[in-house]
């Protein structure tokens, strides 16, 4: 079974994927969490003290000297999330023999995508609180659960966890600003990146415009599923849903041709 490398976004760890890893084992798309690899971009988590590149490409080869050292076989599949589906994203397009399996979780990207659409300026005034708390973990983590997730069951346990990762690994401010000049400077070729693709986007995402979504998938002629009420941080309002949503475009006839 091909192993799975996990990214991902903007100043977040590999522990904020939460109980994914586990969901992807019991619905059967890795045998056991050796199948999975989390990798931490630049500046987050046990790369805290790195400085972000300041490309998207510059974050990509970093990920896969990471991936190349930690001995995962190649081909492999990618999930990416946000800023982790622009890295997964310049991989395949730039690599293309490195991917066969590519899952881009509410992201955005240039030429498909306007800036409005790619950073919500109903955000903005959220973000704006987030950078002024930034040294006040419980207050930042507050307002990052509330813009990125629609999921409230548990949100006091969940807020208190990634306040004790932001005191302990938290990106910081420098990092966080220039991986978001990194994700807005990125531009994604037009070609379908190598591999299969499926785009997953949530249609309540406060951050994103799911419209993002839509545009690349459509351009690209790629698999694309909407969670009809889950917010940005997908894999943590609904894990199971985007486990079966995997599962389904692995099992079709199409991806099964193709060595799904």
């Amino acid at each position: 079974m091909s192993q799975w490398i996990l990214l991902r976004g903007l100043t977040r760890e590999t522990r904020h994927w939460g109980g994914f890893e586990a969901a992807l084992v019991a619905h059967g798309l890795a045998e056991g969490v050796q199948d999975i690899v989390c990798i931490d971009l630049p500046g987050n988590g046990v790369e805290q003290g790195r400085p972000a590149p300041l490309s998207v490409e510059a974050m990509m080869e970093f990920v896969r000297a990471r991936a190349t050292a930690l001995g995962v076989r190649m081909p492999c599949r990618v999930i990416g999330m946000s800023l982790g589906a622009m890295v997964a994203t310049a991989w395949a397009q730039r690599h293309p023999g490195d991917i066969e399996r590519l899952v881009l979780i509410n992201t955005s990207m240039r030429p498909f995508a306007q800036m409005h659409e790619r950073l919500r300026p109903s955000a903005w005034p959220v973000l704006l609180r987030i950078a002024a708390n930034w040294r006040r973990p419980a207050r930042c983590e507050g307002s990052i659960h509330r813009l990125t997730c629609q999921r409230q069951a548990g949100a006091d346990a969940d807020i208190a966890h990634w306040a004790a990762l932001r005191r302990t690994h938290g990106a910081s401010a420098g990092n966080a600003l220039r991986q978001l000049l990194a994700a807005a400077r990125f531009r994604a070729e037009k070609q379908m990146p190598a591999g299969k693709v499926l785009m997953l986007s949530s249609a309540r995402d406060r951050l994103v415009n799911p419209v993002c979504s839509v545009r690349a998938a459509m351009h690209w002629g790629a698999a694309h599923a909407v969670h009809p009420w889950a917010g940005h941080d997908l894999p943590h309002d609904d894990a199971n849903w985007t486990c079966r949503a995997i599962v389904a475009w692995l099992a079709a006839p199409e991806a099964r041709a193709k060595g799904g």
